[in-house]
């Protein structure tokens, strides 16, 4: 695995934003410019993993313990298995990134536990990914499984390669099986969100903003769990999560669809 402590990846980025130290100066500089722009992004990358445990949760209420994390990131504090082995120790995860911080820290955190495991991969490989020997072991995908794509898919461009990603996730997996998504929105503020874009952009990393009809549209095939395509602060909420202001709960959309 190569890294590269001179040039900022969106893994690391994201780390510096959740107050993580898995991280290099660059990603800090990158990051710090971001919160000059947008102030409040730490606290939208907190809402993002609130909202993931409450996704996480509501698959195992439903009878689901298993899950494909894809974009998966640097390990962080409340990491989907940890969440799904706390309701029910049987529960499995895949974790899937491209980059090879996230995947180093994936496995040293993961350790020689049984029931999860980490690959280096490109969401848009699906054949690489499901049909990797580890995972088909682990997983058994003829019966429901979570599929989650969390802070990720607003990295992927519109196209071919995402479409055909898309279809392909959602045959190899079993009817009564999930979808859930997390995705960067222009929020209330669509120029300073713009020039977040343009910032990750010229250092190498594309950030594509969806709107709600977007990513309705890259659910096309799975039927939306209620309340929809929401903010997430508005997707099944707790109160015991932090409370949060209109700015940062506008930059985050959420959904779940079921096969």
């Amino acid at each position: 695995m190569s890294i590269d402590p001179n040039r900022p990846n969106s893994a690391r980025v994201y780390n510096t934003l959740l107050g993580g130290t898995h991280n290099f100066a660059v990603d800090r500089e990158v990051a710090s410019r971001m919160m000059e722009i947008i102030p409040d992004l730490g606290d939208v990358a907190r809402a993002n993993r609130a909202v993931m445990r409450r996704v996480v949760r509501y698959a195992v209420a439903h009878g689901v313990h298993q899950f494909i994390d894809l974009g998966s990131g640097i390990p962080a504090e409340g990491n989907v298995h940890e969440i799904a082995q706390a309701l029910d120790p049987r529960a499995r995860v895949a974790y899937v990134d491209h980059d090879p911080t996230a995947v180093l820290y994936t496995r040293d955190l993961l350790g020689a536990d049984p029931r999860a495991i980490v690959l280096q991969a490109d969401l848009c490989d699906t054949e690489s990914i499901l049909g990797d020997p580890g995972l088909r072991s682990l997983l058994d995908l003829s019966r429901p499984t979570m599929i989650l794509m969390f802070a990720v898919l607003h990295f992927v461009p519109d196209g071919p390669a995402l479409d055909a990603a898309l279809h392909r996730y959602r045959k190899a997996v079993a009817p009564g099986s999930l979808l859930a998504l997390s995705h960067f929105t222009a929020g209330l503020d669509p120029e300073a969100s713009s020039r977040v874009a343009d910032l990750l952009s010229r250092t190498g990393t594309p950030l594509v903003p969806r709107d709600k009809r977007q990513i309705t549209a890259l659910l096309d095939g799975w039927e939306l769990v209620e309340p929809g395509v929401v903010h997430g602060a508005d997707w099944h909420p707790d109160p015991t999560d932090e409370p949060l202001t209109d700015r940062v709960a506008s930059q985050g959309l959420v959904a779940v669809g079921r096969r």
